[in-house]
C-alpha cells in the first residue's frame, strides 16, 4: 500500500496551496463584502482554477471575474455562466466572445474606445448577446476614460443596447503603504463609479452593473452606496506584497513554492535551491516597500509552513536561486536535500509557472492536486 504524498516527497519545485489559509480567505471577503450589501465576483485571475471557483463561488449560477478568454471559456466549460471577461475587449476579440453568448454564457465585456465599442454594436445587431461596460479610470491611469471625458457618452451611445453599466478598477491600491493610503483609494474609487454612472444616467443611459474592484480596497472601509459588485482575486492566496501593505496577514499566505537545497557553498551564509525564475518569477514588487518588508525573490518557511527569519531568496537564474541569510549560518545547516517553502512576492505571476497545485491542509500531506488552466 502506497503512503500518500507529501511535501518530503514530491518532485520539486511545485507549487503548495494551503486549503486551510485558502478557505479562511474566502469565508472572510465572502462575509465582510456581503455585510455591506453589495455582490461579491471572485476574480479567478489569480487561481485558474475549476476546485478554487468551486470555493469562492459554490453556485455555478454564481458570477465570476476572469481576465482571458481562455479563461472565460475554461469556466463556461465547467459550468459557470456569469462570467466578467475584466480586460478591454479589442476588435480582434469580438467574435470570439460572442460565440461564447451563443453557447449559453452570460458574458460581460469591457471597453473604453468608440472603436471596440463599435465593433460590439456590429456583433450584436448580428445575434451576438453580449453585455458590455465602460471602463473608466479612477487614477491608476492604466485603462478606461475619464470621469469628463466627451467619449464616455459617445461610447454608451455607440454600444446603444448593448450597454450595461460601468466598471473601475483601483490598482494605484498597490502604491498604498498604509491603510488610510488605500482607503483613500477606495474612496476614490467608489466615488468615481457612482459619477461616472450618475452622468450616464442623466443622459439616458442608466447602469445596471457598477462594479469596482481590488483586494486591498476590497477590504477597506468604504461607503458603497450606489456600487452593484466588487471584483477581487489576490484574496484568495494573498502574498508578501499585498502582507507588506497592510491588505492581510503572513499566516494568511496560501500559497508557497516547495524546493530542495541542491548547494551549500562552503564558508557562505547562503545555499542554492531548486527553485529560480521560471518557478518563483521575477517579480521584485516588495522592493517598493520599506526595507524591512523587502523580500527580493521570496521569503524562506520551513515544511510546516513557519517563517525562517533573516532567510530570502537574492538572486534567480532560470532554474535557479540563491538563498541568502542575514545572520551567520551554522556550517552543517540546510544540507543537500533539505526541503524549504518559498511564499511569493506576487502570487499570480508565481502561480502562472505551475501547472497544479499540491493541496495541504496545514500539515505536509497531500491531500488533493488541483490544475491550473494556462494561455490566452
Amino acid at each position: 500500500m502506497h503512503s500518500a504524498p507529501n511535501l518530503e516527497t514530491l518532485d520539486t519545485p511545485c507549487l503548495v496551496l494551503d486549503r486551510t489559509r485558502l478557505g479562511r480567505n474566502l469565508e472572510r471577503m465572502a462575509k465582510w463584502v456581503g455585510e455591506r450589501g453589495v455582490k461579491l465576483r471572485p476574480h479567478m485571475k489569480t487561481a485558474k482554477c475549476v476546485e478554487v471557483a468551486r470555493l469562492a463561488a459554490p453556485a455555478f449560477d454564481a458570477p465570476i471575474a476572469v481576465s482571458t478568454l481562455h479563461e472565460a471559456e475554461y469556466f463556461f466549460t465547467a459550468g459557470y455562466r456569469d462570467i466578467f471577461y475584466c480586460v478591454g475587449l479589442g476588435p480582434g476579440k469580438v467574435a470570439r466572445a460572442a460565440e461564447l453568448t451563443r453557447r449559453g454564457a452570460r458574458l460581460v465585456t469591457m471597453v473604453d474606445s468608440v472603436t471596440a465599442a463599435g465593433a460590439v454594436a456590429s456583433a450584436v445587431r448580428e445575434g451576438a448577446r453580449l453585455s458590455v461596460v465602460i471602463e473608466v479610470d479612477c487614477g491608476e491611469h492604466r485603462g478606461g476614460v475619464s470621469l469628463d471625458s466627451p467619449a464616455l457618452l459617445s461610447i454608451a451611445r455607440t454600444l446603444g443596447p448593448a450597454y450595461s453599466g460601468i466598471a473601475t478598477h483601483g490598482g494605484q491600491s498597490y502604491a498604498a503603504r498604509t491603510p488610510a493610503e488605500t482607503a483613500a483609494v477606495a474612496k476614490a474609487e467608489a466615488g468615481a463609479a457612482r459619477q461616472a454612472s450618475a452622468r450616464l444616467s442623466e443622459a439616458g443611459f442608466p447602469s445596471r452593473i457598477v462594479s469596482i474592484g481590488s483586494s486591498p480596497t476590497a477590504v477597506a472601509d468604504e461607503d458603497l452606496t450606489g456600487i452593484t459588485e466588487i471584483r477581487a482575486g489576490v484574496y484568495m492566496f494573498w502574498d508578501l506584497f499585498q502582507a507588506g501593505i497592510g491588505a492581510c496577514e503572513l499566516g494568511d499566505l496560501a500559497l508557497s513554492v516547495l524546493t530542495e537545497v541542491i548547494g551549500r557553498p562552503e564558508g557562505r551564509d547562503e545555499f542554492l535551491i531548486d527553485a529560480g525564475a521560471f518557478a518563483l518569477s521575477k517579480d521584485l514588487s516588495t522592493a517598493a516597500l520599506p526595507l524591512e518588508r523587502r523580500a527580493d525573490y521570496g521569503w524562506v518557511c520551513d515544511l510546516d509552513g513557519t517563517l525562517l527569519p533573516d532567510l530570502r531568496v537574492a538572486r534567480v537564474w532560470q532554474e535557479h536561486g540563491l538563498v541568502v541569510s542575514a545572520r551567520p549560518l551554522a556550517p552543517d545547516s540546510f544540507p543537500v536535500g533539505t526541503r524549504v517553502r518559498i511564499l511569493p512576492n506576487h502570487a499570480c505571476p508565481t502561480a502562472s509557472a505551475h501547472p497544479r497545485y499540491q493541496v495541504i491542509d496545514g500539515a505536509r500531506t497531500v491531500t488533493a492536486v488541483w490544475s491550473r488552466t494556462s494561455g490566452w
